[in-house]
């Protein structure tokens, strides 16, 4: 299943563009809207490909969601884009009542998520979006980490009756996975097995994670790593099977600690199995500009600092 290559990195906004080109050709209730940023999130591969289907709504993202919601009632598949942060913020209350109140079949897709967003700063990092979509019900939300599953995501997400969140990073990623990898909403993937730490991971940070397990099992740290690609709906018998085997969980994310997959899986093992948990992300305060790799070790993000954390506990 892994075919980790940290040197060749690739645009996971591309694929995300490309796939959604594909599938336009296959599927002609698939519709596109942009604010203004189709360069940027990569829907102008759509925009070349399908211009009557393609909606640049301007700089005016409730207005993005509105019209992808009505769209959606009439048996249209909208795909809405924008930076994370105005895709979730600036239009939360559409999106809570236009789309999930209504159980509209709309497609959010939040590119540049988190502090990888880098020199923009800390206004256009968005570090709560998570939080925010998956306490919206009948919101299904998703954390590819490469391109492999960005595109088998964004399939998914075309093919599903429902509001869907899909939150995309800015930086380019390594691969991942291999060519045979089959993307399952209903599961998190065990990339590893371990006796001695879980740790759960998505999006950019998976591959920290990746090196942090590599570093871990150098000084005799055995860690299970679990990938959660699905933060919503949650597949708790995954990580409850995990944790009463390590007794031990530390989730990775690129996010803030409050509301994202560290939240969510307290929820889970406080409610069927308590045991220790080390969350790792953004501790409630906001990012600033810098080069991404700078900024993932400023806030103890990177691979180095994932291992000096779980030494203090372990």
């Amino acid at each position: 299943m892994l075919a980790i290559d940290y040197n060749e990195k690739k645009s996971i906004r591309e694929a995300f563009g490309k796939k959604l080109a594909e599938l336009g050709a296959k599927n002609g209730d698939i519709v596109v809207l942009d604010a203004d940023l189709s360069c940027s999130t990569q829907t102008k591969f759509f925009a070349k490909e399908f211009p009557n289907r393609f909606f640049n709504v301007g700089i005016a993202e409730q207005n993005l969601i509105t019209t992808a919601s009505g769209l959606a009632l009439t048996g249209k598949i909208p795909f809405a884009a924008t930076f994370a942060v105005f895709a979730t913020g600036r239009t939360y209350d559409q999106i809570r009542a236009s789309v999930c109140y209504q159980k509209a079949n709309v497609k959010i897709i939040g590119t540049h998520g988190g502090i990888t967003v880098g020199e923009d700063g800390a206004t256009h990092q968005a570090l709560e979006d998570i939080s925010l979509m998956r306490g919206l019900p009948g919101m299904t939300v998703i954390v590819p980490a490469d391109c492999k599953e960005c595109e088998q995501a964004v399939e998914f997400a075309a093919n599903h009756d429902g509001p869907v969140y899909i939150r995309l990073s800015r930086n380019n990623l390594p691969n991942i996975y291999s060519d045979d990898y089959k993307f399952n909403p209903n599961k998190a993937v065990i990339l590893k097995e371990g006796e001695d730490v879980t740790i759960v991971s998505n999006g950019d940070m998976l591959a920290e994670a990746l090196k942090a397990v590599e570093l871990l099992s150098e000084i005799g740290i055995n860690a299970e790593l679990l990938s959660l690609p699905v933060v919503k709906p949650l597949d708790s018998g995954t990580i409850i099977e995990s944790a009463k085997k390590t007794g031990l969980v530390v989730t990775v994310e690129n996010h803030s600690i409050n509301g994202g997959i560290g939240s969510a899986i307290c929820e889970v093992l406080s409610e069927n199995l308590p045991v220790k948990v080390l969350r790792i992300g953004m501790n409630d305060e906001f990012g600033q500009s810098g080069t991404p790799q700078d900024l993932l070790k400023y806030y103890k993000l990177d691979a180095e600092s994932i291992v000096n954390r779980i030494k203090e506990i372990k």
